[in-house]
Formats: C-alpha cells, sequence, structure tokens
C-alpha cells in the first residue's frame, strides 16, 4: 500500500493520478470533501475515466498533526510521499509554518520508522538549496544559509532535517527539491498566478528569474526515486532556468496576449511591499512581496539539474507543452 500526505494539493493530486494508472494500490489522506473535489476536476482534465480512477483511492480523513488519526492510515502501508506543506511568505505565520511543515513531517518520519515503512520520498522546495557565492548553478551540495530566506524555505529546511534523522535510523528515503512547478487546477496559487497575471496583460514583470518543471516531470522523478534502490540522496528537480521575463513571455504568447516589457524597479518593488502589507493586515490576504522575496529578485539562482538527468536517466519534457496544456485549460475555465 502507497499513502499520499497531501494528495490534494498540485503535486499530491497529479502524483495520485499516476499512481492509481500505473494501477498501485494507493491511500490518501484529506482534510475536507471541497478539497476532493479539486482532485476529481485535476483527473478530468487527463482521462475520461476520472471518476473510476478517484474511486480507486482509499481516501482518509486525517491530518499529519494528528497522531491517532495518522497511526490509522499508516496501517499496512509500504511506502510512503510526504507532499503535504503550509506555503506562506509571511513573517508573521513562522509558527504555522514550523508546526506544519517540520513537526508534522517529524511525525511522518516517527510513523515511517515505529511502522517499518520500506521507503518515503520528501518533497521540499529549492528554496533548501543553498545560494553559490559566484555565478556558478546551485548544486544539492550548496551549502544552505538562512539569510535573506523566506520563513517557508526555513521550515522546509528544518523539514528535511528530520527526513535526514529517519535516515539515520534506517528509514529508506529520498528529498525532491523542484523549483516552480507548472500545472493547472491552482490558478490562486504558485504557478497558477502567472497564468493569472499573462491573461492581465500587466506590461510589468518582475526582475530576477527561477528554475521551472511540469508537475509530470516532478511526480515522474518521484515515481522512478520510489522504484529504485536510491537512498539517503536529494535530488534537484528544474527543467529550465528561466528569468521571469521569459516564462511569461512564454505563457503570454501561447494565451495571444501582449508580452511584458516594463521591469519592475526597486522603488516599485518597495511600494509593493507596502501596499501588501496593508492588504494583508486589512484584508487577510496572503503576504507575497516581503524583504526576502525582494533579495531573491535581486539575487537570482540558478540551478544544476545533471544529478537527476545522470543518475534517473532522465529527460526532462519541454516547458512549452506543460504551458501550452496549461494555458488551454485556464482559458477554458476563466472565458
Amino acid at each position: 500500500m502507497v499513502l499520499v500526505t497531501g494528495g490534494t494539493g498540485l503535486v499530491g493530486s497529479h502524483l495520485l493520478l499516476k499512481l492509481v494508472s500505473d494501477n498501485n494500490e494507493v491511500r490518501a489522506l484529506y482534510r475536507t470533501n471541497e478539497k476532493l473535489k479539486r482532485v476529481k476536476k485535476i483527473f478530468s482534465y487527463y482521462s475520461s475515466n476520472a471518476n473510476t480512477l478517484f474511486e480507486k483511492i482509499d481516501w482518509v480523513k486525517a491530518d499529519i498533526l494528528d497522531i491517532p488519526s495518522l497511526e490509522l492510515a499508516f496501517i499496512e502501508v509500504t511506502h510512503v510521499y510526504h507532499c503535504a506543506a503550509y506555503i506562506s511568505f509571511n513573517p508573521s505565520d513562522f509558527k504555522l509554518l514550523e508546526r506544519i511543515n517540520r513537526e508534522g513531517t517529524a511525525n511522518v518520519v516517527n510513523m515511517c520508522i515505529a511502522l517499518g515503512v520500506s521507503k518515503l520520498c520528501h518533497v521540499s522546495t529549492i528554496g533548501t538549496i543553498g545560494r553559490p557565492i559566484s555565478n556558478e548553478k546551485a548544486t544539492e551540495e550548496t551549502e544552505w544559509s538562512s539569510q535573506h530566506t523566506n520563513p517557508y524555505a526555513i521550515t522546509k529546511h528544518l523539514a528535511e532535517m528530520e527526513v535526514w534523522r529517519g535516515a539515520q535510523e534506517q528509514l529508506q528515503t529520498v528529498i525532491v527539491n523542484p523549483g516552480v512547478i507548472l500545472g493547472p487546477g491552482f490558478w490562486d496559487s504558485g504557478s497558477g498566478t502567472f497564468f493569472k497575471t499573462a491573461a492581465k496583460g500587466y506590461p510589468f514583470y518582475p526582475p530576477g528569474g527561477s528554475g521551472f518543471i511540469s508537475v509530470a516531470d516532478v511526480t515522474r522523478s518521484m515515481v522512478s526515486l520510489m522504484n529504485s534502490k536510491i537512498s539517503g540522496e536529494r535530488f534537484i528537480l528544474v527543467a529550465n532556468n528561466l528569468s521571469y521575463k521569459e516564462i511569461l513571455g512564454k505563457i503570454t504568447s501561447t494565451m495571444e496576449k501582449k508580452t511584458p516589457n516594463k521591469e519592475l524597479k526597486m522603488w516599485q518593488l518597495q511600494l509593493g511591499k507596502i501596499a501588501d502589507q496593508i492588504r494583508n493586515l486589512l484584508a487577510g490576504t496572503p503576504r507575497t512581496i516581503t524583504n526576502s522575496t525582494i533579495y531573491g529578485l535581486q539575487h537570482p539562482t540558478k540551478f544544476d539539474n545533471s544529478k537527476a538527468i545522470d543518475t534517473l536517466k532522465f529527460e526532462f519534457e519541454p516547458l512549452e507543452e506543460t504551458i501550452k496544456f496549461t494555458a488551454k485549460l485556464f482559458i477554458e475555465e476563466h472565458s
């Protein structure tokens, strides 16, 4: 039995689709029925048998912070994909981030050890990969520092420490560190906001850039690692390093919208940060522009994906295909 935490998120839902399509016996955690509807919708993007595939999953209402419910979910489980996480870049959310991301991961690791799980795959982020001092690309071995790092990345680093603790206690583990994940269905968060922005035809784009990858490549990598003898390793998952101007250009051209041609200046970012703080205080909207965000835009990192390519004999799919597919679905749902 395979267990997936965070099965109602972007990575988790696409992973579940792959696992059940490959005829694995799968159990997944969920918290609300509303989130289950979204998983069905994701399945419908790829299959005319979405309901049949969805019904193959053993859904268990549980929380990674609730030990009794988690213990029941782990019955007869041999492999665990830990995709669950809380994402926020608001410094005031640090305690909640630490509780869900570090403590929740510790609970999953402890359960794996106690119940003799064969292998754990932990989904982390490129935010836990160190920034090179020079212009070299960052690798899995680049030393990480919490300086100028957002609270989400800090707590995901702490989560990785819990996974490495499990490895010290003989738990077979792998960690994946994906870049910005492109895929459909989650338009109000992550890369979904790129498509919302592109659809509005804004002339501005932020400075800097990041590593990008399709959600299909993330899930393929995870399954490949879990089916291998590899353990105690982590892998950067990035298909291409692109500037934000480049990625928005690809999306806008696919959506036949005007390509942004004006880079946001530092004073505009600082004004945006203040406006962002005010919106957060008055309306409770998530923080998106913080000091660490601005630092990251000013000091972009490029990532070396050679370890995944060489070890897994992996070929990343062209991002254009994912962008085209995702843009088509976005237009269908917003027209």
